[in-house]
């Protein structure tokens, strides 16, 4: 996917998200162990690459998710986050994603300038269950950042966030099945209640995918391959776009990129019942499709 930079690969399990972890699933058909952590050689430096006409392959106003199958703040990685941020602030006009399930290591991690937090940088934190949401979300809206969110995946435990969306910090909430083997059932009414809740702050909710097992009115769903699983959390209806995000993106002189610049995503036919659509990057015209 276009919309993915991972600077390196691999991770140490932190939670019970963790369990049946993607990654390690994937690693583990091509023969490789995932608790291996290593530098990425050819994508460490992705934002930054160009093609032939000398213009940046990630466009101005992308939004780029980073460390998907590692954690941009693991222990590990710690010899070569400077040069990743140092990334980063090269590319102010492009919007960071980071995802991390260990905010209580955020802080010492951050740049000497970072000040009230850049512009360009979207923080989130895991919440699989109640338990890590009560743990992690109190950090993350301690800390110094200008964009927050929070993601419930894999949607393991009934979550309330309530009293956390209250505090007007969290701009956005999405939520996931788990998959793959021992993939946990997710509930209707977990992913409803959530919904509701985010409705009633006015909060962005995405529900990206029901996961493989899913129980609506007492019934378990057995529902194989993520795009079914997209498919079928967009005929939910449960998805809600509410505040807009608005990121005060730069150039490279510090001069304010006008929205008419920016990236603007496009969708191919497939991609209309894709519960991913609200916060996807769009089709990266790739050739494989046809529609």
């Amino acid at each position: 996917m276009h919309d993915i930079w991972n600077p390196w690969h691999g991770c140490i399990k932190k939670s019970e998200g963790c369990a049946h972890c993607y990654m390690y699933f994937l690693d583990k058909q091509r023969g490789l162990d995932g608790s291996k952590i290593y530098r990425t050689k050819t994508g460490f430096d992705y934002p930054l690459h160009k093609d032939r006409r000398g213009s940046y392959k990630v466009k101005c106003g992308e939004m780029i998710r980073v460390c998907m199958t590692s954690d941009f703040f693991l222990e590990q990685a710690d010899p070569w986050r400077d040069e990743a941020w140092e990334i980063m602030r090269r590319r102010s006009d492009v919007i960071f994603f980071l995802l991390t399930k260990r905010p209580e290591r955020v802080k010492s991690c951050l740049p000497d300038d970072w000040g009230e937090g850049w512009e360009n940088i979207f923080f989130n934190v895991s919440a699989e269950n109640q338990t890590r949401a009560d743990e992690r979300i109190p950090l993350l809206l301690e800390l110094p950042f200008k964009h927050k969110g929070v993601m419930c995946a894999p949607f393991i435990g009934e979550v309330s966030l309530e009293k956390y969306l209250s505090t007007g910090q969290i701009e956005q909430v999405l939520c996931d099945g788990e998959n793959y083997d021992g993939a946990r059932p997710c509930r209707y009414e977990w992913v409803k209640r959530l919904r509701d809740e985010c409705v009633s702050h006015n909060v962005t909710f995405t529900f990206c995918g029901t996961g493989r097992r899913f129980i609506k009115d007492g019934r378990l769903y057995s529902i194989e391959g993520s795009e079914l699983q997209s498919q079928q959390a967009y005929r939910s209806g449960l998805s809600f776009k509410g505040k807009p995000m608005v990121f005060d993106l730069r150039d490279g002189f510090g001069l304010p990129i006008d929205d008419k610049y920016r990236y603007k995503p496009h969708f191919r036919e497939k991609c209309q019942t894709c519960g991913m659509r609200p916060a996807c990057n769009g089709c990266s015209d790739c050739g494989k499709c046809t529609t």
